[in-house]
Protein backbone atom coordinates (compact mmCIF):
# COMPACT_ATOMS: atom_id res chain seq x y z
CA UNK A 1 0.00 0.00 0.00
CA UNK A 2 1.67 3.15 -1.06
CA UNK A 3 2.13 6.08 1.63
CA UNK A 4 -0.73 8.19 -0.81
CA UNK A 5 -3.29 6.24 -2.33
CA UNK A 6 -4.39 6.90 -6.11
CA UNK A 7 -8.83 8.22 -5.42
CA UNK A 8 -9.98 5.36 -7.62
CA UNK A 9 -13.01 5.86 -9.69
CA UNK A 10 -15.14 3.24 -9.23
CA UNK A 11 -16.89 2.10 -12.11
CA UNK A 12 -19.49 -0.60 -13.51
CA UNK A 13 -16.55 -2.44 -15.69
CA UNK A 14 -14.38 -2.35 -12.63
CA UNK A 15 -16.93 -4.20 -10.54
CA UNK A 16 -17.78 -6.46 -13.77
CA UNK A 17 -14.16 -6.70 -13.80
CA UNK A 18 -13.59 -7.61 -9.77
CA UNK A 19 -16.52 -10.27 -10.21
CA UNK A 20 -15.21 -12.06 -13.62
CA UNK A 21 -12.01 -12.35 -11.47
CA UNK A 22 -3.02 10.70 -26.55
CA UNK A 23 -2.23 10.82 -30.66
CA UNK A 24 -2.28 14.26 -31.27
CA UNK A 25 -5.18 18.39 -35.57
CA UNK A 26 -5.19 22.17 -34.74
CA UNK A 27 -8.50 23.58 -34.25
CA UNK A 28 -6.99 27.18 -33.18
CA UNK A 29 -8.65 27.87 -29.91
CA UNK A 30 -5.51 27.91 -27.86
CA UNK A 31 -3.82 31.25 -27.16
CA UNK A 32 -0.54 32.40 -25.00
CA UNK A 33 -1.06 34.35 -21.66
CA UNK A 34 1.35 35.20 -18.91
CA UNK A 35 -0.47 36.01 -16.07
CA UNK A 36 1.93 33.69 -13.51
CA UNK A 37 5.28 35.07 -14.73
CA UNK A 38 6.24 32.50 -16.50
CA UNK A 39 7.85 31.50 -19.09
CA UNK A 40 4.96 31.83 -22.04
CA UNK A 41 3.88 27.89 -23.32
CA UNK A 42 2.73 27.40 -27.15
CA UNK A 43 -0.60 27.10 -28.02
CA UNK A 44 -1.98 22.84 -27.97
CA UNK A 45 -3.01 21.29 -31.22
CA UNK A 46 -5.96 18.71 -30.27
CA UNK A 47 -5.84 15.63 -32.22
CA UNK A 48 -8.08 12.14 -31.96
CA UNK A 49 -6.96 10.15 -28.78
CA UNK A 50 -5.04 6.91 -28.87
CA UNK A 51 -5.86 4.07 -26.31
CA UNK A 52 -4.39 4.25 -22.94
CA UNK A 53 -0.91 2.62 -23.10
CA UNK A 54 -0.21 -0.13 -20.79
CA UNK A 55 1.74 2.65 -18.55
CA UNK A 56 -1.57 4.51 -18.20
CA UNK A 57 -3.32 1.30 -17.41
CA UNK A 58 -4.18 0.24 -20.44
CA UNK A 59 -7.70 -0.18 -21.77
CA UNK A 60 -9.99 1.49 -24.63
CA UNK A 61 -9.75 4.60 -26.63
CA UNK A 62 -11.95 7.04 -25.28
CA UNK A 63 -15.19 8.40 -27.45
CA UNK A 64 -14.41 10.41 -30.63
CA UNK A 65 -15.63 13.84 -29.06
CA UNK A 66 -12.57 13.74 -27.00
CA UNK A 67 -9.28 14.78 -28.20
CA UNK A 68 -5.79 14.74 -26.84
CA UNK A 69 -2.37 16.84 -27.61
CA UNK A 70 1.15 16.80 -25.87
CA UNK A 71 2.46 19.83 -23.90
CA UNK A 72 6.54 19.91 -23.88
CA UNK A 73 7.87 21.39 -20.39
CA UNK A 74 11.26 21.72 -18.68
CA UNK A 75 12.60 18.75 -17.49
CA UNK A 76 14.42 20.90 -15.01
CA UNK A 77 12.68 24.39 -14.27
CA UNK A 78 16.32 25.83 -13.35
CA UNK A 79 17.10 25.34 -16.40
CA UNK A 80 13.84 26.11 -18.83
CA UNK A 81 15.70 26.52 -22.34
CA UNK A 82 17.23 22.57 -21.40
CA UNK A 83 16.00 19.57 -22.04
CA UNK A 84 11.82 18.82 -21.97
CA UNK A 85 9.58 15.99 -21.38
CA UNK A 86 6.04 15.91 -23.32
CA UNK A 87 3.26 15.96 -20.88
CA UNK A 88 -0.05 14.28 -22.08
CA UNK A 89 -3.34 16.35 -21.85
CA UNK A 90 -6.78 14.95 -22.86
CA UNK A 91 -9.99 16.97 -23.02
CA UNK A 92 -13.69 16.93 -23.56
CA UNK A 93 -15.22 20.17 -25.17
CA UNK A 94 -18.03 22.27 -23.47
CA UNK A 95 -21.20 21.44 -24.91
CA UNK A 96 -22.63 25.10 -23.90
CA UNK A 97 -20.13 26.90 -26.31
CA UNK A 98 -21.93 30.29 -25.96
CA UNK A 99 -21.86 29.61 -21.67
CA UNK A 100 -18.19 28.36 -21.68
CA UNK A 101 -16.48 29.28 -18.70
CA UNK A 102 -12.96 27.83 -19.81
CA UNK A 103 -11.03 24.61 -18.71
CA UNK A 104 -11.65 22.66 -15.70
CA UNK A 105 -8.66 20.60 -15.33
CA UNK A 106 -8.82 17.77 -12.86
CA UNK A 107 -6.14 15.54 -11.04
CA UNK A 108 -7.42 12.53 -9.71
CA UNK A 109 -4.83 11.74 -7.47
CA UNK A 110 -2.07 8.75 -6.56
CA UNK A 111 0.42 10.31 -7.08
CA UNK A 112 0.78 8.39 -9.69
CA UNK A 113 -2.78 8.18 -11.61
CA UNK A 114 -2.86 8.53 -14.95
CA UNK A 115 -5.27 11.45 -16.57
CA UNK A 116 -5.68 10.44 -19.90
CA UNK A 117 -7.23 7.13 -18.59
CA UNK A 118 -9.35 8.28 -15.02
CA UNK A 119 -11.17 11.30 -16.86
CA UNK A 120 -12.91 9.33 -19.67
CA UNK A 121 -14.09 6.54 -17.31
CA UNK A 122 -15.37 9.38 -15.02
CA UNK A 123 -16.90 11.55 -17.42
CA UNK A 124 -20.49 10.71 -16.29
CA UNK A 125 -19.97 11.87 -13.05
CA UNK A 126 -18.95 15.80 -14.20
CA UNK A 127 -21.20 15.34 -16.93
CA UNK A 128 -22.95 18.66 -15.19
CA UNK A 129 -20.01 20.36 -15.29
CA UNK A 130 -19.13 19.52 -18.70
CA UNK A 131 -22.19 21.75 -19.90
CA UNK A 132 -19.76 25.05 -19.96
CA UNK A 133 -16.34 23.70 -19.08
CA UNK A 134 -13.84 21.32 -21.36
CA UNK A 135 -13.06 18.39 -18.74
CA UNK A 136 -9.19 18.47 -18.97
CA UNK A 137 -6.75 16.17 -17.48
CA UNK A 138 -3.32 15.06 -17.96
CA UNK A 139 -0.21 11.91 -17.09
CA UNK A 140 1.70 14.50 -14.67
CA UNK A 141 4.96 14.06 -15.10
CA UNK A 142 6.83 10.40 -14.22
CA UNK A 143 2.97 9.44 -15.04
CA UNK A 144 1.59 7.25 -18.04
CA UNK A 145 3.08 8.53 -21.22
CA UNK A 146 4.77 11.54 -19.42
CA UNK A 147 8.28 10.93 -19.37
CA UNK A 148 6.98 8.07 -17.65
CA UNK A 149 9.10 6.11 -14.13
CA UNK A 150 9.97 2.38 -14.94
CA UNK A 151 10.95 0.51 -12.09
CA UNK A 152 10.80 -3.67 -12.58
CA UNK A 153 8.59 -5.24 -15.24
CA UNK A 154 5.88 -7.22 -15.23
CA UNK A 155 7.10 -10.69 -13.34
CA UNK A 156 9.41 -8.88 -11.63
CA UNK A 157 6.50 -6.72 -9.68
CA UNK A 158 4.50 -10.00 -9.70
CA UNK A 159 7.56 -11.74 -7.60
CA UNK A 160 7.76 -8.08 -5.90
CA UNK A 161 4.44 -8.04 -4.40
CA UNK A 162 4.38 -11.72 -3.52
CA UNK A 163 7.18 -11.04 -0.48
CA UNK A 164 6.11 -10.38 2.79
CA UNK A 165 5.58 -6.52 3.80
CA UNK A 166 5.42 -7.16 7.45
CA UNK A 167 8.22 -8.97 8.01
CA UNK A 168 8.41 -11.06 11.56
CA UNK A 169 11.58 -12.27 12.18
CA UNK A 170 15.18 -11.19 11.00
CA UNK A 171 14.89 -13.47 8.23
CA UNK A 172 12.17 -12.04 6.86
CA UNK A 173 13.23 -8.15 7.74
CA UNK A 174 16.35 -8.63 5.46
CA UNK A 175 13.89 -10.12 2.77
CA UNK A 176 12.00 -7.32 3.25
CA UNK A 177 14.79 -4.48 3.03
CA UNK A 178 16.66 -6.50 0.13
CA UNK A 179 13.02 -6.53 -1.84
CA UNK A 180 12.61 -2.68 -1.63
CA UNK A 181 16.88 -2.30 -2.71
CA UNK A 182 16.11 -3.99 -5.33
CA UNK A 183 13.12 -2.23 -6.33
CA UNK A 184 14.46 0.86 -6.07
CA UNK A 185 18.17 0.32 -7.89
CA UNK A 186 16.19 -1.27 -10.69
CA UNK A 187 14.13 2.77 -10.66
CA UNK A 188 17.48 4.24 -10.51
CA UNK A 189 18.75 2.24 -13.64
CA UNK A 190 15.65 2.66 -15.69
CA UNK A 191 14.70 6.08 -14.58
CA UNK A 192 17.69 7.60 -13.32
CA UNK A 193 17.53 10.93 -15.16
CA UNK A 194 13.37 12.06 -14.23
CA UNK A 195 13.87 10.85 -10.78
CA UNK A 196 14.98 13.98 -9.51
CA UNK A 197 12.45 15.89 -11.20
CA UNK A 198 9.38 14.00 -10.69
CA UNK A 199 7.61 16.15 -7.35
CA UNK A 200 4.76 17.92 -7.01
CA UNK A 201 6.66 21.37 -7.23
CA UNK A 202 7.46 20.87 -10.78
CA UNK A 203 4.30 19.19 -11.44
CA UNK A 204 2.68 22.51 -10.35
CA UNK A 205 4.91 24.32 -12.63
CA UNK A 206 3.34 22.04 -15.31
CA UNK A 207 -0.08 23.08 -14.64
CA UNK A 208 0.64 26.86 -14.94
CA UNK A 209 2.49 26.01 -18.46
CA UNK A 210 -0.93 23.97 -18.97
CA UNK A 211 -3.50 26.82 -17.90
CA UNK A 212 -1.08 29.19 -20.32
CA UNK A 213 -1.59 26.63 -23.20
CA UNK A 214 -5.24 26.27 -22.95
CA UNK A 215 -5.58 29.71 -23.39
CA UNK A 216 -6.99 30.87 -19.87
CA UNK A 217 -6.04 33.56 -17.42
CA UNK A 218 -7.55 31.52 -14.28
CA UNK A 219 -6.67 28.07 -13.51
CA UNK A 220 -10.26 26.12 -12.75
CA UNK A 221 -9.32 23.36 -10.98
CA UNK A 222 -10.52 20.36 -9.28
CA UNK A 223 -8.13 18.08 -7.36
CA UNK A 224 -8.78 14.79 -5.50
CA UNK A 225 -6.69 12.97 -2.84
CA UNK A 226 -2.63 13.53 -3.65
CA UNK A 227 -4.70 16.01 -6.23
CA UNK A 228 -5.30 18.34 -3.42
CA UNK A 229 -1.76 18.82 -2.15
CA UNK A 230 -0.49 19.25 -5.80
CA UNK A 231 -3.18 21.82 -5.94
CA UNK A 232 -2.40 23.45 -2.60
CA UNK A 233 1.22 23.73 -3.85
CA UNK A 234 -0.33 25.42 -6.99
CA UNK A 235 -2.02 28.02 -5.17
CA UNK A 236 1.12 28.80 -3.13
CA UNK A 237 3.59 29.26 -6.17
CA UNK A 238 0.36 30.93 -8.10
CA UNK A 239 -1.79 32.51 -5.60
CA UNK A 240 -3.43 35.00 -8.44
CA UNK A 241 -3.72 32.31 -11.15
CA UNK A 242 -5.91 30.42 -9.31
CA UNK A 243 -9.42 30.41 -10.29
CA UNK A 244 -12.45 28.71 -9.18
CA UNK A 245 -10.94 25.32 -7.58
CA UNK A 246 -12.27 21.88 -5.48
CA UNK A 247 -10.33 19.95 -3.32
CA UNK A 248 -11.94 16.74 -2.37
CA UNK A 249 -10.62 14.01 -0.10
CA UNK A 250 -8.16 15.98 1.34
CA UNK A 251 -4.49 15.29 1.81
CA UNK A 252 -3.08 16.97 5.32
CA UNK A 253 -0.53 19.20 4.81
CA UNK A 254 0.84 19.34 7.92
CA UNK A 255 1.70 15.88 8.51
CA UNK A 256 5.24 14.28 7.65
CA UNK A 257 5.64 11.02 5.93
CA UNK A 258 5.18 9.12 9.52
CA UNK A 259 2.24 11.36 10.65
CA UNK A 260 0.41 10.96 7.22
CA UNK A 261 0.77 7.20 7.35
CA UNK A 262 -0.10 6.90 11.35
CA UNK A 263 -3.37 8.56 10.12
CA UNK A 264 -4.25 6.59 7.28
CA UNK A 265 -3.86 3.51 9.72
CA UNK A 266 -6.62 5.11 11.94
CA UNK A 267 -8.81 6.17 8.60
CA UNK A 268 -8.74 2.58 6.92
CA UNK A 269 -9.16 1.06 10.93
CA UNK A 270 -12.20 3.68 10.98
CA UNK A 271 -13.44 2.55 7.75
CA UNK A 272 -13.47 -1.10 8.17
CA UNK A 273 -15.42 -0.84 11.27
CA UNK A 274 -18.09 1.03 9.28
CA UNK A 275 -18.07 -1.98 7.35
CA UNK A 276 -18.27 -4.14 10.05
CA UNK A 277 -20.78 -2.50 11.60
CA UNK A 278 -22.79 -1.86 8.27
CA UNK A 279 -22.32 -6.08 8.12
CA UNK A 280 -23.94 -6.39 11.10
CA UNK A 281 -26.81 -4.18 10.98
CA UNK A 282 -27.89 -6.52 7.99
CA UNK A 283 -28.32 -9.64 10.24
CA UNK A 284 -28.63 -12.42 8.35
CA UNK A 285 -28.01 -11.02 5.34
CA UNK A 286 -24.03 -10.69 5.96
CA UNK A 287 -21.70 -13.49 5.01
CA UNK A 288 -19.63 -12.76 7.55
CA UNK A 289 -18.68 -14.55 10.87
CA UNK A 290 -19.73 -12.45 13.94
CA UNK A 291 -22.57 -11.03 15.68
CA UNK A 292 -20.41 -7.62 16.44
CA UNK A 293 -18.26 -5.36 14.24
CA UNK A 294 -15.29 -6.66 16.88
CA UNK A 295 -15.87 -9.76 16.06
CA UNK A 296 -15.76 -9.56 12.22
CA UNK A 297 -13.06 -7.42 12.90
CA UNK A 298 -11.20 -10.43 14.85
CA UNK A 299 -12.42 -12.98 12.26
CA UNK A 300 -10.33 -10.36 9.91
CA UNK A 301 -6.64 -10.38 11.76
CA UNK A 302 -7.60 -14.29 12.17
CA UNK A 303 -7.15 -14.30 8.41
CA UNK A 304 -4.14 -12.61 8.16
CA UNK A 305 -2.66 -14.56 10.76
CA UNK A 306 -3.30 -17.91 8.47
CA UNK A 307 -2.31 -16.09 5.29
CA UNK A 308 1.18 -15.07 6.56
CA UNK A 309 1.66 -18.47 7.96
CA UNK A 310 -0.32 -20.44 4.76
CA UNK A 311 -1.35 -18.65 1.56
CA UNK A 312 -4.28 -20.03 -0.68
CA UNK A 313 -5.19 -20.03 -3.98
CA UNK A 314 -5.71 -16.70 -5.54
CA UNK A 315 -5.93 -16.41 -9.50
CA UNK A 316 -3.81 -18.65 -11.67
CA UNK A 317 -0.64 -19.99 -9.94
CA UNK A 318 -0.51 -16.87 -8.31
CA UNK A 319 -1.80 -16.85 -4.05
CA UNK A 320 -3.53 -15.06 -1.63
CA UNK A 321 -0.68 -13.91 0.83
CA UNK A 322 -1.35 -12.07 3.42
CA UNK A 323 0.02 -9.27 2.29
CA UNK A 324 -2.23 -8.73 -0.89
CA UNK A 325 -5.49 -9.60 1.41
CA UNK A 326 -4.64 -6.54 3.07
CA UNK A 327 -3.86 -4.37 0.20
CA UNK A 328 -7.22 -5.64 -1.43
CA UNK A 329 -9.44 -5.20 2.03
CA UNK A 330 -7.75 -1.51 1.82
CA UNK A 331 -8.97 -1.25 -1.71
CA UNK A 332 -12.67 -1.96 -0.88
CA UNK A 333 -12.81 0.71 1.63
CA UNK A 334 -12.09 3.40 -0.90
CA UNK A 335 -15.86 3.33 -1.82
CA UNK A 336 -19.34 2.15 -0.35
CA UNK A 337 -19.60 0.81 -4.02
CA UNK A 338 -16.74 -1.80 -3.40
CA UNK A 339 -18.22 -3.22 0.48
CA UNK A 340 -20.26 -6.15 -0.95
CA UNK A 341 -17.29 -7.25 -2.90
CA UNK A 342 -15.02 -7.21 0.18
CA UNK A 343 -17.92 -9.28 2.39
CA UNK A 344 -17.53 -11.56 -0.75
CA UNK A 345 -14.01 -11.46 -0.79
CA UNK A 346 -13.38 -12.43 2.90
CA UNK A 347 -15.90 -14.98 2.91
CA UNK A 348 -14.33 -16.62 -0.01
CA UNK A 349 -11.25 -16.43 1.43
CA UNK A 350 -12.21 -17.81 5.01
CA UNK A 351 -13.14 -21.27 2.76
CA UNK A 352 -9.65 -21.16 1.49
CA UNK A 353 -10.55 -19.08 -2.25
CA UNK A 354 -8.27 -15.70 -2.63
CA UNK A 355 -9.28 -14.44 -6.23
CA UNK A 356 -10.79 -11.82 -5.40
CA UNK A 357 -9.20 -10.26 -2.15
CA UNK A 358 -6.94 -10.90 -5.02
CA UNK A 359 -8.62 -8.99 -8.24
CA UNK A 360 -9.09 -5.84 -5.42
CA UNK A 361 -5.43 -5.67 -4.54
CA UNK A 362 -4.26 -6.25 -8.24
CA UNK A 363 -6.33 -3.13 -8.60
CA UNK A 364 -4.93 -1.57 -6.21
CA UNK A 365 -1.50 -2.19 -7.63
CA UNK A 366 -2.36 -1.27 -11.52
CA UNK A 367 -2.09 -4.80 -12.65
CA UNK A 368 -4.50 -5.47 -15.18
CA UNK A 369 -6.10 -9.41 -16.07
CA UNK A 370 -3.23 -9.87 -18.79
CA UNK A 371 -0.83 -9.56 -15.43
CA UNK A 372 0.38 -6.21 -17.28
CA UNK A 373 0.95 -3.24 -14.27
CA UNK A 374 0.41 0.79 -14.81
CA UNK A 375 3.66 2.75 -14.08
CA UNK A 376 1.50 4.32 -11.06
CA UNK A 377 3.17 2.00 -8.09
CA UNK A 378 6.94 3.41 -10.13
CA UNK A 379 5.48 6.73 -10.33
CA UNK A 380 3.74 6.59 -6.67
CA UNK A 381 7.07 5.89 -4.95
CA UNK A 382 9.67 8.18 -6.81
CA UNK A 383 6.54 11.54 -6.53
CA UNK A 384 7.05 10.77 -2.90
CA UNK A 385 10.32 10.42 -2.96
CA UNK A 386 11.55 13.46 -4.43
CA UNK A 387 8.83 15.19 -2.16
CA UNK A 388 9.36 13.78 1.19
CA UNK A 389 12.86 14.45 2.97
CA UNK A 390 11.86 11.66 5.52
CA UNK A 391 14.38 8.32 5.35
CA UNK A 392 13.68 5.84 8.27
CA UNK A 393 16.29 3.41 8.85
CA UNK A 394 15.05 -0.64 10.18
CA UNK A 395 15.78 0.45 13.67
CA UNK A 396 13.81 3.97 13.61
CA UNK A 397 11.12 1.51 11.52
CA UNK A 398 10.23 -1.30 14.31
CA UNK A 399 10.52 1.23 17.26
CA UNK A 400 7.68 2.79 15.69
CA UNK A 401 5.46 -0.07 14.90
CA UNK A 402 3.57 -0.50 18.25
CA UNK A 403 2.66 3.05 17.71
CA UNK A 404 0.80 2.03 14.44
CA UNK A 405 -0.30 -1.13 15.73
CA UNK A 406 -2.43 0.64 18.52
CA UNK A 407 -4.07 2.52 15.69
CA UNK A 408 -4.74 -0.41 13.62
CA UNK A 409 -4.26 -4.14 14.06
CA UNK A 410 -5.12 -4.87 10.88
CA UNK A 411 -3.82 -2.07 8.58
CA UNK A 412 -0.58 -1.28 11.23
CA UNK A 413 1.77 -3.31 10.60
CA UNK A 414 1.57 -2.69 6.74
CA UNK A 415 1.69 1.01 6.60
CA UNK A 416 4.49 1.20 9.61
CA UNK A 417 6.46 -0.90 7.59
CA UNK A 418 6.18 1.15 4.35
CA UNK A 419 7.83 3.92 5.42
CA UNK A 420 10.73 2.63 4.67
CA UNK A 421 10.15 2.63 0.93
CA UNK A 422 12.28 5.65 0.77
CA UNK A 423 15.11 4.56 2.81
CA UNK A 424 17.49 4.03 0.18
CA UNK A 425 16.19 6.14 -2.65
CA UNK A 426 18.62 8.08 -4.66
CA UNK A 427 17.20 11.64 -4.55
CA UNK A 428 16.73 13.39 -1.60
CA UNK A 429 13.25 14.55 -0.72
CA UNK A 430 12.32 18.18 -0.92
CA UNK A 431 10.32 19.35 2.27
CA UNK A 432 9.33 17.79 5.38
CA UNK A 433 5.54 19.40 4.65
CA UNK A 434 4.41 20.76 1.77
CA UNK A 435 4.31 25.32 1.62
CA UNK A 436 0.61 25.60 0.60
CA UNK A 437 -0.50 29.58 1.88
CA UNK A 438 -2.07 31.07 -0.55
CA UNK A 439 -2.52 34.80 0.44
CA UNK A 440 -4.62 36.43 -2.45
CA UNK A 441 -5.60 33.18 -3.98
CA UNK A 442 -9.36 32.98 -4.98
CA UNK A 443 -11.37 31.15 -2.85
CA UNK A 444 -11.14 27.39 -3.02
CA UNK A 445 -13.65 24.59 -1.70
CA UNK A 446 -12.35 22.25 0.67
CA UNK A 447 -14.13 19.17 1.20
CA UNK A 448 -13.49 16.68 3.81
CA UNK A 449 -15.30 13.15 4.29
CA UNK A 450 -16.10 11.63 8.16
CA UNK A 451 -15.86 8.16 6.61
CA UNK A 452 -12.65 8.68 4.61
CA UNK A 453 -10.25 6.13 4.69
CA UNK A 454 -7.31 6.91 2.92
CA UNK A 455 -7.07 10.96 3.65
CA UNK A 456 -8.88 11.07 7.21
CA UNK A 457 -11.15 14.15 7.40
CA UNK A 458 -9.26 16.32 10.22
CA UNK A 459 -6.70 17.13 6.96
CA UNK A 460 -9.67 19.15 5.48
CA UNK A 461 -9.20 21.00 8.57
CA UNK A 462 -5.75 21.61 8.51
CA UNK A 463 -5.61 22.65 5.18
CA UNK A 464 -7.88 25.50 4.61
CA UNK A 465 -5.66 26.53 7.69
CA UNK A 466 -2.89 26.18 5.82
CA UNK A 467 -4.23 28.14 2.70
CA UNK A 468 -4.73 31.21 5.11
CA UNK A 469 -7.25 33.54 5.55
CA UNK A 470 -10.18 33.86 3.11
CA UNK A 471 -9.08 31.27 1.03
CA UNK A 472 -9.90 28.05 2.35
CA UNK A 473 -13.85 26.94 2.28
CA UNK A 474 -14.56 24.36 4.33
CA UNK A 475 -16.99 21.59 3.59
CA UNK A 476 -17.99 18.45 5.45
CA UNK A 477 -19.46 15.21 4.05
CA UNK A 478 -20.65 12.83 6.57
CA UNK A 479 -20.61 10.12 4.52
CA UNK A 480 -18.26 7.09 3.15
CA UNK A 481 -15.70 6.35 1.12
CA UNK A 482 -12.30 8.14 -0.20
CA UNK A 483 -13.81 11.43 -1.68
CA UNK A 484 -17.60 13.75 -1.51
CA UNK A 485 -18.26 14.42 -4.78
CA UNK A 486 -17.70 11.30 -6.39
CA UNK A 487 -19.93 9.07 -3.81
CA UNK A 488 -22.82 10.79 -5.88
CA UNK A 489 -24.53 12.74 -2.80
CA UNK A 490 -26.76 15.03 -3.73
CA UNK A 491 -26.06 17.94 -1.01
CA UNK A 492 -22.27 17.83 -1.93
CA UNK A 493 -22.83 17.85 -5.89
CA UNK A 494 -24.85 21.28 -5.62
CA UNK A 495 -22.25 22.64 -3.56
CA UNK A 496 -19.55 21.79 -5.88
CA UNK A 497 -21.51 22.70 -9.41
CA UNK A 498 -22.67 25.88 -7.75
CA UNK A 499 -19.74 27.14 -6.99
CA UNK A 500 -17.82 25.95 -10.23
CA UNK A 501 -20.77 27.31 -12.66
CA UNK A 502 -22.40 30.43 -11.02
CA UNK A 503 -19.05 31.11 -8.40
CA UNK A 504 -20.76 30.87 -4.90
CA UNK A 505 -19.29 28.63 -2.85
CA UNK A 506 -21.36 27.47 0.37
CA UNK A 507 -20.62 29.25 3.72
CA UNK A 508 -17.65 27.90 5.54
CA UNK A 509 -18.47 24.89 7.99
CA UNK A 510 -21.66 23.78 5.79
CA UNK A 511 -22.51 20.14 6.72
CA UNK A 512 -23.87 17.61 3.98
CA UNK A 513 -25.48 14.14 5.71
CA UNK A 514 -25.25 10.92 3.32
CA UNK A 515 -28.87 10.73 2.29
CA UNK A 516 -30.42 14.15 3.39
CA UNK A 517 -31.61 16.72 1.77
CA UNK A 518 -29.62 18.52 -1.16
CA UNK A 519 -28.54 21.64 0.58
CA UNK A 520 -25.91 22.31 2.94
CA UNK A 521 -26.52 23.47 6.37
CA UNK A 522 -24.62 25.72 7.85
CA UNK A 523 -23.35 24.55 11.34
CA UNK A 524 -20.31 27.12 12.45
CA UNK A 525 -18.06 24.85 13.20
CA UNK A 526 -17.88 21.23 11.87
Amino acid sequence: MPRKVLRVTVTTALVAALLTTAACSDDGDGKKTNAGGTEEARPLKWGECEAPTAAEGGGQAPPKDWQCATLDVPLDYAKPEGETIPIALIRAKARDKKNRIGSLVFNFGGPGGSGITTLPGAAKEYEALRARYDLVSFDPRGVGRSAPVRCEDDKQLDAYFSEDFTPATPDQEKVFVDNIRTYQKACEKNSGKVLPYVGTENAARDMDRIRQALGDEKLHYFGISYGTELGGVYAHLFPKNVGRAVFDAVVDPTKTSEGGALAQAKGFQLALGNFAQDCVDRGDECRLQGSTAKEIEANIIKLQKQLAAKPIAGIGDRQLTETSATNGIAQALYSKELWPLLEQGLDEADGGQGQLLLALSDALNGRDQQGHYSNIGAANTAINCADSKDRYTLAETKAKLPAFRAASPVFGDFLGWAMMSCTDWPVTGAWETPDVSAPGAAPILVIGNTGDPATPYEGARRMVERLGPGVGVELTYKGEGHGAYNSGDACVQKAVNTYLLDGKPPASGAVCTAGTAPTPTQTGAA
